[in-house]
């Protein structure tokens, strides 16, 4: 069977996995057999998921895994076998995610969070796979049954760091950002629910600026025009939200387990990384290479 040519940006990745693939595996019968997939392909095909093609894992894993791709996955396990295995490269997928996916911060930072809902309101008292774990919050858009997820990139829409918490966790919490500002300096732009002197101060001890807007209750105070100018660039981080959600399915209601939810979050997260429509807070501006992945 030809090998179809693939356009995916993973491609390169995709060619590394296989070309690498475990050759230790032998025909005889085990009671405890090592799986016959190495972890560079099982991660590769949990990137390839969150490229907006599929809405069903099942459905993807059958159709394009075992089917189109079938020459480059020949020893592709069943799809109840592949769910089994996929917690196993949790550690490996976030150490290519912190080593070689993920931006570094260049002096222009910004946060925001974003609820990830687990099942709908209504529902929120029956679910028992996150029983005991996802807590309930108040966001803009109202009330949320699940979790909360901090997020802080740069002026190139590369994310930096990330920190899930429960759906009842003030954006403001310290604890969130004794995790985000250790890859954190300069000038950190947020909205108005950011806004507390204890936070500033916190951030500031660690060199790190953080603005914000200004609420209608607040005493008027000058803000440099460049800090006023990239508050109005924040349009990245919701873009960001945006893209995780509707193209990479961050959300959705159909987990089964919380191990099978927190790779599904991490996965979303490495292949926005691998996304070419990343937002940008200027155009045309070049700084020094990122640590980026670059597959060429």
């Amino acid at each position: 069977m030809e090998r179809k040519p693939l356009s995916s940006p993973l491609s390169g990745f995709l060619i590394y996995a296989i070309r690498h693939r475990g050759d230790d595996y032998d025909d005889r019968r085990r009671r405890r057999q090592s799986a016959s997939m190495s972890d560079s392909e099982i991660m590769t095909i949990l990137l390839l998921f969150h490229f907006g093609s599929f809405r069903n894992f099942k459905h993807y894993y059958f159709t394009y895994i075992k089917g189109v791709l079938r020459s480059y996955f020949p020893t592709a396990v069943s799809y109840n076998r592949f769910v089994e295995l996929e917690g196993r490269v949790f550690f490996q997928l976030m150490f290519f995610l912190n080593l070689r996916a993920f931006g570094r911060c260049m002096g222009i930072s910004f946060v925001d969070s974003t609820m990830i809902p687990i099942c709908h309101n209504l529902r929120r008292y029956a679910n028992k796979v996150f029983d005991g774990i996802a807590t309930d919050g108040k966001g803009t858009m109202g009330w949320c049954h699940g979790f909360k997820l901090h997020l802080a990139c740069n002026d190139r829409g590369e994310i930096i760091a990330f920190v899930l918490t429960g759906a009842n966790v003030s954006d403001k919490n310290p604890e969130v950002f004794k995790v985000l500002a250790k890859r954190l300096y300069g000038k950190l732009f947020a909205d108005k629910g950011y806004i507390s002197q204890k936070l500033f101060d916190f951030l500031f001890e660690d060199g790190i600026h953080l603005v914000t807007g200004l609420k209608t209750n607040m005493k008027n105070k000058l803000i440099p025009f460049y800090d006023r100018m990239m508050l109005r660039k924040r349009h990245i981080i919701e873009t960001i939200n945006d893209l995780l959600k509707n193209t990479a399915q961050i959300v959705h209601s159909r987990h089964r387990s919380v191990g099978n939810f927190i790779m599904n979050l991490i996965s979303a997260l490495g292949a926005y990384c691998f996304f070419e429509n990343k937002p940008k807070a200027l155009q045309g501006y070049c700084i020094e290479q990122t640590r980026q992945l670059e597959l060429f």
